[in-house]
């Protein structure tokens, strides 16, 4: 076989693209070589299980097997990794009847795979199998086989799983997206599984859970003097203050900006005559307690003249808080 790698330092990019159209090639072939009776009966196999799927491997394989499980249960579909050497040393009680097993092997043969066949046979539980070699043991004993062939590994010498463990993954991949969409997984299913990620922070943090209140979040009467708008911001630390009624209803917002702004317009001598009433913006933008917070970060943003301050109404429009966009940002929803 002539090698992929030369070793003109110039010629490392072309050589890396080279490598990276030969893997996607060989994920394109795998696709056609895919028997649709076989990946349907697989997939309506994990869909259907009413326990848990079981992936397992030796080497490369097994940590193709690892990930291939750990994306199935970051989407909500339990999945474990079995490793065959301990499989045959105790951790086989981990497999019940009501288990689907995958078993990934690019040979096909590996001892230790094989050895532990006889015992899955006697669970009685489906065997898929994730193989290279379509005509090994590993195939004949399987109830569904997927081709993961390849007709030459990245690898100079042929020898290192690479084209091979990609397309392995690529498979696996497919088959835990496509039980995804069958089982009609949401995102915000999805978030439960992943709540220190940005996209479960965006999905489950809300509000409630960011915004300034009680003593972080002081309210003045549309009365309060410029100077008691000075105070109330400055002891809240937040940029803003929010204006109500005697029944805690928001009518507005005093922000540093509008502050400044409203004294640049009025004389000296007339600031005795500016409140909250004159400076506020009324009937401003709010958001919910319940509202996620990465929805109010939308509308913060999504407007011609962008926010950065929110009054929180309850339901009963009430004045609960204070949200900044520098708590969404601190939180990592941005």
């Amino acid at each position: 076989m002539q090698s992929l790698i030369t070793s003109t330092p110039t010629t490392f990019a072309s050589q890396v693209e080279k490598l990276l159209l030969l893997e996607a090639e060989a994920i394109a072939k795998a696709a056609e070589r895919l028997q649709p009776e076989q990946v349907n009966q697989a997939v309506d196999l994990m869909i259907n299980c009413s326990g848990k799927v079981v992936l397992s491997g030796v080497g490369k394989s097994g940590i193709v097997a690892r990930k291939i499980a750990a994306t199935l249960t970051s989407v909500g579909v339990m999945a474990v990794f079995l490793h065959p050497v301990e499989a045959l040393h105790g951790d086989l009680g981990i497999v019940a009847t009501s288990d689907v097993v995958v078993v990934l092997s690019n040979s096909g043969e590996t001892d230790e795979l094989i050895a532990m066949l006889p015992c899955l046979k006697q669970r009685q539980v489906p065997l898929i199998a994730l193989v290279g070699n379509v005509k090994s043991t590993l195939a004949d004993e399987a109830d569904v086989v997927l081709a993961a062939t390849v007709d030459q590994e990245a690898c100079p010498m042929n020898l290192a799983p690479t084209a091979s463990t990609t397309v392995a993954i690529a498979i696996g991949d497919a088959l835990a997206m496509t039980v995804t969409h069958a089982k009609g997984v949401t995102p915000e299913a999805f978030a439960v599984n992943h709540p220190a990620g940005r996209l479960g922070k965006r999905l489950t943090i809300k509000v409630s859970d960011l915004m300034h209140q009680g003593p972080e979040h002081p309210c003045i009467s549309s009365e309060a003097s410029w100077l008691e708008i000075v105070t109330s911001i400055s002891q809240g630390g937040l940029g803003a203050v929010n204006v109500v009624d005697a029944h805690n209803q928001l009518l507005g917002i005093v922000t540093d900006g509008d502050l400044r702004r409203a004294m640049e317009k009025v004389r000296p001598v007339d600031l005795e005559q500016m409140n909250a009433e004159k400076i506020m913006t009324a009937n401003p933008t709010t958001a919910a307690p319940d509202q996620l917070a990465y929805d109010a970060l939308q509308v913060m943003e999504d407007r011609p003249s962008q926010i950065s301050v929110l009054p929180v109404v309850d339901q009963d429009d009430r004045c609960v808080g204070v949200l900044r966009l520098h708590d969404i940002a601190q939180a990592g929803l941005i």
